[in-house]
Formats: structure tokens, sequence, C-alpha cells
């Protein structure tokens, strides 16, 4: 959803380029800001519950709390405390309680006195585990969530990110529709469960992930959100979730029992586990750009004013376009993100994160982020929108955006420019891409083939979005051409390509995803787009019904050839690391442009066994004209690997070069072993 146009947070892919047109703010400041720039931090690993052999203790950090209490109570909602602490004023602003038994199975909340008033009670921000919807912290024993073989699971390790293949999904989307057969159907899981099959015996599921090739699943926020009634689920209630509630519990709706605060936790781990047993990686969609509420968040709650950025007039400044935007700019926020996502790696052993609005955060943090979580694994990996959906207080210079991400080594950002030059531009329905037949945008796609590095036969100048090749190494580039945001590739080529067949569009689809999938850089897809789904036409579904956003899996097998092709295209990418080249200076060397004069074509060769392949060169042609155009190929012996709308990455006949024909709207690549 366009952030700018709606006022519900959705977690909308942006321009970066219409971000950068936006007025900058006054440079006067709410005079607050300095007052809580000099608060007391606290850095233990103590906050805010802590259970062990003498007791249970809670540490809550509220500098400007007056007092403070907790809450203890026997079930998750509805009913009194059976007792309160009164909490005692502790170091670095900090308020301190303990008893001495271990209150497993309880739940509790805390409440503070600010300027002379009792503010709402609130799990804190640090509730790892809560009941329904939310309202109050759960004390449970981690130690008996984990699945049997937990100690030693771990995701599918990889040399860099861009041997990854992302697969974006929702639970719901996924899973619900009755044609997955699936049991557990919008839950967690439902990843789980094997052997699912169609009416028509085709596989679904996370049968369906294995078959496909992909090797992480980027899911839709997964923590603890504020849109749906955990206490009402028969309402069937939808939501992407990008609106943040707890940030370190599991979403209640995607467990069986919401009302047991074990079960969340308990069967999101078994859905990682089941994951890695099949060899996927699991990536978590993180929202801490913003929260769901203002005055009644957790972090309000806890810490008036502290965790957000403000206007100079004291109002909430809003980057998100969703009422709000965090400072992670203030020492306790950056410590709360960093610490919060090397929680989930540790506890949920999560493989990598998305980072939703990713420029309201500092680059400082994200290169924290990135250096912390490699001290748990060092192959987990990030990366994020590198846009923010308005204007932020924060400094353009500091902002985590696309072109500042050569100051974040080790974060990748999305190529707004070559989803917008393959498809055209997510905002304008009917615009058309090059993939659909637009002239002119084939220095954009250059740019997304090297993956937005520095490269001698790129023009940066003509370029539609970036005009500086802003990537320091193809790892820092997230190539896509849709995502959970605006209309599905199915969608848009149905609005951008009027009077056309279905075959026509599904040749288009194929063409652009494999410009993304033979560019540098590491490809990303959205769930359902293999088998040609479509979400009736709706631009941003985020609270759409499971009649528009479920994945029909009876298109498995009306759209089977489709199926194929993307089975052929990821598994061509995966054999061959010439199309995954971590280095600038290996991009430059091996892959070259060749000098083409018709307009919507772009051919270009990898060259000397790029990255170790074994094959010698590799002779890639696009072309975007709805007709027919030859070119001339080297002389060799050449194995045909896609041609005319059709893909095999062991091949499909041979060609010696010469004159060869490129249908239209397809992409013909060839390989030299020798």
């Amino acid at each position: 959803m366009n952030r700018l146009l709606m006022s519900l947070c959705t977690g909308a892919m942006l321009s970066s380029a219409l971000i950068c047109t936006a007025a900058e703010q006054s440079n006067s400041v709410w005079p607050r800001n300095s007052v809580l720039a000099s608060l007391p931090t606290y850095s233990g690993s103590d906050l805010e519950l802590n259970v062990n052999a003498t007791g249970t203790h809670w540490r809550l950090w509220s500098p400007e709390a007056e007092q403070a209490r907790v809450m203890i109570y026997n079930t998750d909602r509805n009913t009194p405390a059976i007792k309160t602490l009164e909490m005692n004023r502790a170091e670095s602003g900090t308020w301190t309680a303990s008893v001495p038994e271990q209150l497993y199975g309880k739940f509790y909340t805390f409440q503070i006195k600010y300027n002379g008033k009792w503010l709402d009670e609130t799990p804190g921000v640090w509730a790892k585990a809560t009941g329904t919807n939310g309202k109050r912290a759960a004390i449970i024993d981690f130690a008996t969530t984990n699945p049997e073989g937990w100690d030693a699971d771990r995701g599918p390790a990889i040399k860099a990110i861009n041997d990854a293949v992302i697969y974006e999904m929702h639970h719901r989307d996924f899973s619900v529709h009755p044609s997955s057969r699936i049991v557990n159907k919008g839950k967690f899981l439902a990843l789980t469960e094997q052997d699912t099959k169609t009416a028509e015996g085709l596989s679904t599921g996370i049968d369906h992930l294995k078959e496909l090739g992909v090797t992480h699943v980027h899911i839709l926020p997964s923590y603890d959100y504020n849109s749906v009634d955990e206490s009402n689920l028969p309402a069937n209630k939808y939501n992407w979730g990008y609106d943040p509630q707890n940030y370190n519990t599991p979403e209640g709706s995607y467990s069986t029992n919401p009302a047991d605060p074990t079960a969340r936790v308990k069967e999101m781990k078994q859905m990682v586990k089941a994951l890695h047993d099949a060899g996927i990686g699991v990536i978590m969609d993180v929202v801490y750009n913003h929260t769901a509420e203002n005055d009644g968040s957790n972090f309000s709650l806890t810490a008036p004013d502290y965790y957000y950025r403000h206007r100079a007039d004291g109002s909430y400044s809003d980057a998100s376009g969703c009422g709000n935007e965090t400072a992670s700019d203030r020492k306790q926020m950056s410590d709360f993100i960093v610490n919060s996502v090397k929680y989930w790696a540790d506890e949920y052993h999560i493989d990598g994160f998305r980072f939703d609005l990713m420029a309201i955060h500092d680059t400082a943090t994200m290169n924290r982020v990135a250096a912390e979580l490699k001290t748990i694994r060092p192959d987990i990996f990030v990366y994020g929108e590198g846009w923010t959906a308005g204007d932020s207080p924060l400094p353009k210079g500091q902002r985590a955006l696309k072109e500042n991400v050569s100051a974040m080594p080790d974060i990748a950002v999305f190529s707004d420019d070559i989803r917008d030059a393959v498809k055209g531009h997510y905002s304008n329905a009917t615009d058309l891409g090059f993939a659909t037949g637009k002239p002119g945008l084939e220095e954009t796609v250059k740019i997304g083939i090297v993956a937005s590095t520095a490269h001698p036969q790129v023009d940066y100048s003509k370029g539609a979005n970036s005009k500086f090749a802003y990537a320091m190494s193809p790892r820092q580039i997230i190539n896509y051409v849709s995502c959970h945001d605006d209309l599905t590739l199915t969608d848009k080529l149905a609005k951008s390509m009027p009077g056309s067949t279905e075959a026509d569009r599904q040749r288009a689809a194929r063409l652009a995803q494999t410009i993304v999938f033979t560019s540098q850089g590491t490809p990303f897809m959205f769930a359902g787009e293999e088998v040609f789904r479509d979400k009736k036409g709706v631009h941003n579904s985020y609270q759409s019904p499971d009649s528009i956003n479920a994945i029909d899996w009876t298109l498995k097998s009306t759209n089977a050839d489709q199926m194929e092709y993307y089975k052929q295209l990821i598994k061509l990418r995966k054999e061959h690391p010439a199309f995954r080249m971590t280095e600038t200076a290996d991009v430059a060397k091996h892959l070259k442009f060749d000098n083409v004069k018709q307009s919507n074509l772009i051919s270009y060769s990898l060259k000397d066994h790029a990255n170790g392949d074994s094959w010698k060169e590799i002779k890639i042609v696009f072309n975007g004209n709805t007709t027919p155009v030859e070119v001339n190929i080297p002389r060799g012996n050449w194995t045909i690997i896609a041609r005319d709308g059709k893909i095999n990455a062991s091949g499909m006949g041979t060609a010696k070069g010469g004159k060869m024909t490129v249908e239209p709207t397809s992409a013909l690549i060839l390989a030299l072993e020798k």
C-alpha cells in the first residue's frame, strides 16, 4: 500500500525517488528532545523479566516514572490482579521488584505514575510471551517450548546473501485456500505439514516450496500485532501485520490457541524447524520503524516520548505514514532493536531479517544490527526498504537510505530501479515496462543487471531512478518485480496490457522474472507468482478477505507450464555461480554488454568462467519488444538454455551461433562450456 495515500500502515514498498522530493522539516527542534537524550540508559540483559533459582524478578526501564508497580494475574484477561508489587527505583533509570517463587503460568503487567497520573497497564516492551491480544505478559519456561532436536537445529548455510532465492509469503495466503488441503490453515503449523496435495495430486505447503527450489521464505510479520482480535478468530479478520504491538512474542492468531502463551512459541519454533529440516531458511519481516498506537503503545506506557521522534511542536513525526516513527538514534531504542533481532535469531533460529521502511532507522543502528547478528551466526543476513514514507527529523545523511547503503557494508536494499523498469511504475497500474514493450528503459534495466554497482558500460545518468552506482557490491541489492505491496505481477500485467491474452501476460511475467533471476544481486519473488496468482486487481490487500489474498492452488495445474518455468529458472541460478558474483570488480570484469542499437533489447555475456562457473560463457538476450528481433551470436557449440518462453537448466538443444531470432517478449540464454 502506498503510505502517502493511506493512513493505515501496510508495509508499502515506495520508490525512494518519490520520497526524496519531500520538503525538509524545519531546523527547529522540540525542546524536550534534549531532556530525552540526556536520560540514563540501561544496557543490562535482564530487562524486563528474569526467572531463575532465586525467584521471579522484574526490571523496568522507565527513567521519568515517579512510581512503578507490577500486577500479577492468574489469567490472561478479564480477572483482577492477585498481587501488586511496588517497584523500587534502581540504577540507570530502572525499577525493580522480586518474589522468591518461580511464577510459571502466571501473567503480569507494569504500570507507571507519570506527571502525577497512573498510566494504563502495559506488558512492557520486552514481553516474550503473552496471552490473548497481547495485553498481559506471560511467565513461561522457554526450555519446555523447544521441539525435539531443537539444539541441533539450524538453517541452510550460505556463503553470501546472493546465494539465496527469497520467497515472500503470508501465513494465511499460503495455506488458507481449501485447495491447499492443509489442516492447520493460516497457522504456523501449516508449514510443518508434509505430503499435502491438491485434488489433482500436486504438492502444496512445504512440499511445494521444496519442489520450487527456493532457499528462504520471507514471512510477513509474525510478531504480535494489533489488528486481529485473537479472541474472535472465527471472524477470520485478515491483516498483513504491519501494526506492531509486542515485538518479541509471536502473533497469537497464527497459533492454535492464542489464550495459551506457550502455544504460539512452540508452534512458531516447530514451523522454523520444519522449514530448516526441508533445507529452507526463515526470514523475519520486522517493523521497528513505528507502532500501531501512539500514546497507548507499550513504548509510551513505559517511557513516554522517549522511543519516538517528534516535530518542533511536540507532535509525533511520521516518516512511516502510520502516525509515528521510532527514534533509533536514541540509545535505548537502538539497543532495543539490536537486542530484539538477536533474541529472535537466538531463541527462534531466524536466518535473516527484512526491515520495513529501514531508512527511518539510522545507519549506525543498522550496522550494529548486522554486526551483532553475525556473532550468533556469520551467515545471518539483513536487508530492507531503503526509503521512508515521508520526511523525518533524522538528517538524510544518517538515514539507512538505499543511496547511503555504502555506509552499511553488510546490509542489502531493495532495488526499485529494476522493479519499475521491468514491469512499469509500481503506483501507475497502466504504466508499461521493459518486459511489456516500453522503450527507453534499457539503461535502467542494465543498472539492475549489474546490481547498482559501478560498471564501465552502464550510464547511470540515463537511469530512471538512481543516478549513481550506490551499491558497493552485488551483495547489497535485492532484485524483484513484485511483492505483497501494490498489484501482484499478474494483476499489473492485466492492467498494463489491455486486450492481451493470458498467454501474452504469462510470457511477460516469464521475461520479467528471467531478468530478475539472471541479474547480479539476490532474487526475491512473491508467493504464488509461480502459478500466476492474482488478487482480483486489488492494489493493496492488507485487510482484504481470504477470497482476495488466498492462493488458489488449483492454478498449479492450470498454469503448470508457468510453474515449470520458475522451477527451471531457480535451478539455473542455483547451479551457476556466474549469476551470483559477490564483488563489484568481478562483475565489471566478467559481465560484458553488447553494443545494441535496437530499442527494448539488451544483450550481454558472462565471460571466462565467471565466479568459477563450469560454463565458459553465458550469452543472455532480453527482447522486450512485441515483435521478433534477429541478433548475431558468436560462432560456437552453444547449448540452448532458454528460448521463446521456455527454459531448461540442463539444455534443450544446441546452436552454432550466427544469426538467431529472439522471439517477442522472451529471453534467449545460451551456454558455452569450452
